[in-house]
């Protein structure tokens, strides 16, 4: 059967250890140590198939991450040439990154995000509240009525809380 050729992924040795220690870490997000893994596999010569078979991910998704870590090649040799290990997984970590995404800008600064976190840390009976923790809605009721903010949801607070700033 013949279908597309995929590009040719190669690692060199240091890229190979920090994306190992990309797989094997306990505090990174998963969608990167897949993504490091879908490399990893792809440069040890691996076709598309094994592994989507092997990771029990999408084939468009291998094609992605194979294409994407192919392009940034020129890019990560003249990093890995000048900078330190933690300079050159901080590359590897945005070539993994997922891309922004289009949409709306958020209405929201990041400092008024900084003072409805304030607010959340603050204890509630100081801002004569009657209540003994705050809650997302309490949160957003605050920053209104403080004038941090015109308007805001009791899920953005709870993002905001979260540190989930999608």
């Amino acid at each position: 059967m013949s279908g597309r050729q995929a590009p040719a992924v190669h690692v060199t040795a240091r890229q190979e250890e920090l994306l190992r220690k990309l797989v094997r870490g306990t505090t990174i997000p998963q969608r990167l140590a897949v993504r490091a893994q879908i490399v990893l596999l792809a440069a040890a010569g691996h076709s598309s198939e094994q592994i989507v078979g092997k990771l029990v991910v999408t084939r468009p998704m291998v094609r992605k991450w194979r294409r994407r870590w192919s392009a940034s090649q020129d890019q990560l040799r003249v990093v890995e040439g000048e900078e330190s290990d933690s300079a050159v997984q901080s590359r590897i970590c945005e070539i993994l990154a997922d891309a922004p995404r289009c949409g709306r800008p958020s209405d929201i600064s990041p400092e008024q995000i900084l003072e409805i976190i304030a607010i959340a840390c603050e204890d509630p009976e100081a801002a004569q509240r009657s209540f003994s923790h705050w809650t997302p809605g309490e949160v957003a009721r605050e920053s209104v009525r403080r004038g941090i903010i015109e308007s805001i949801s009791t899920r953005s607070v709870d993002r905001f809380l979260k540190g989930d700033r999608s």
